[in-house]
């Protein structure tokens, strides 16, 4: 296993200008790319935290129109800001972008920070994101540590111990710091993401592409598709979820999610978990009582949806609902509304409900 401090000069040469040849040559023409703008390469390294490039292109080019400047972001509502997140999921990475760019305005004068420690100051921002952020666009020589160049250091250095532990995480930080070299460290990290992203893959790495293959201690030894090593996943968790939608003159009843906890601030349509050894009806009228304070009557079915979140996964059975006593009040949620179908383009729903929308 390599050790952290011993990178010969030699192959960390060579690892160097290898990999900054094949970018300048290979990269992808990507929109955040196209600019050394701290605040636009600050949101495109937001949205791709744990998010594939093909999805979040479309959606930096939305979120870019709608909100051109860090002054136009701050001074959005933040519904609006979640709209503009929907379907891209982890909305706090939503919400903390929100929150920070309104300290960049009132706090710092519309001034973005130009060190990485500088960048993790505010909300939302970790190590290899504030590395990334003043590495491409200030130059700063701050190293980045994401899944694909954590995959490419397992294989680089033959790293054999289980990349969650945490001693293995400091070498991979250790190492990604030796690299990143004094001229073009923003180009450094993109091609070590890049290179993870297109050639070193999970399953069916492309060795006889690799421009590192020549320095790859796994490749030498016929390991590079055991590496890098995880620990065994815990089988992920179930729940069982009963929607209630409830319509009354063309409006359906949604709520909004308190500000704090998962899918902070989105709206929903009303509904909840099913307790062990509970029937699905009696648990959605259940739910609706202790939510809104009303009595339902559980009409048809409308779809039986399946969603997976990061640590567990969710079946919705969703019912039409009818209220036979009550009004409707927040109890659970922030606020309740009745919302046309038109009005549902400015409520940003979790993608969950969202794969039931075309049922209603």
């Amino acid at each position: 296993m390599m050790e952290a401090d011993s990178l010969p000069p030699r192959k960390r040469a060579a690892i160097r200008r290898r990999l900054l040849a094949w970018f300048s040559k290979h990269a992808r023409d990507l929109p955040w790319r196209r600019t050394k703008d701290p605040y636009r390469i600050w949101v495109s390294e937001i949205m791709l935290q744990q998010t594939r490039v093909e999805a979040v292109a479309p959606y930096y080019q939305r979120f870019r129109q709608a909100f051109p400047s860090v002054r136009a972001l701050a001074s959005a509502h933040e519904d609006r800001v979640l709209k503009l997140w929907e379907g891209l999921g982890y909305y706090t990475r939503a919400r903390n972008l929100h929150r920070a760019s309104k300290i960049i305005v009132q706090e710092r004068r519309g001034r973005f920070p130009r060190s990485a420690e500088g960048w993790r100051e505010l909300p939302g921002i970790g190590r290899y994101t504030a590395g990334a952020i003043a590495s491409i666009a200030f130059g700063e020589r701050a190293p980045v540590l994401d899944g694909n160049v954590k995959r490419v250091l397992a294989r680089l250095f033959r790293i054999e111990a289980p990349i969650e532990d945490a001693a293995t995480e400091r070498l991979f930080w250790t190492l990604a710091e030796e690299l990143v070299p004094p001229k073009r460290p923003g180009d450094f990290n993109q091609a070590m993401m890049e290179l993870g992203a297109r050639i070193c893959l999970p399953k069916r790495p492309r060795c006889e592409e690799c421009l590192l293959s020549k320095q790859c201690e796994a490749f030498a030894a016929g390991r590079q598709s055991e590496l890098p090593r995880r620990r065994e996943k815990k089988a992920a968790r179930h729940h069982n979820i009963v929607v209630g939608v409830i319509e009354k003159n063309g409006r359906y009843l949604l709520g909004k999610r308190p500000a704090h906890g998962l899918l902070a601030g989105l709206w929903e349509f009303p509904g909840g978990k099913v307790e062990p050894g509970e029937a699905r009806e009696e648990a959605l009228k259940r739910e609706l009582e202790e939510e809104l304070g009303v009595r339902i009557a559980i009409g048809a079915p409308v779809a039986t949806v399946d969603h997976a979140y990061s640590h567990y996964a969710v079946t919705l059975h969703v019912y039409r609902c009818r209220i036979l006593r009550g009004r409707p009040r927040a109890r659970h949620h922030s606020e309740i509304r009745w919302v046309s179908r038109k009005e549902f383009e400015r409520h940003a729903l979790p993608a969950a409900n969202l794969k039931f929308l075309d049922r209603l």
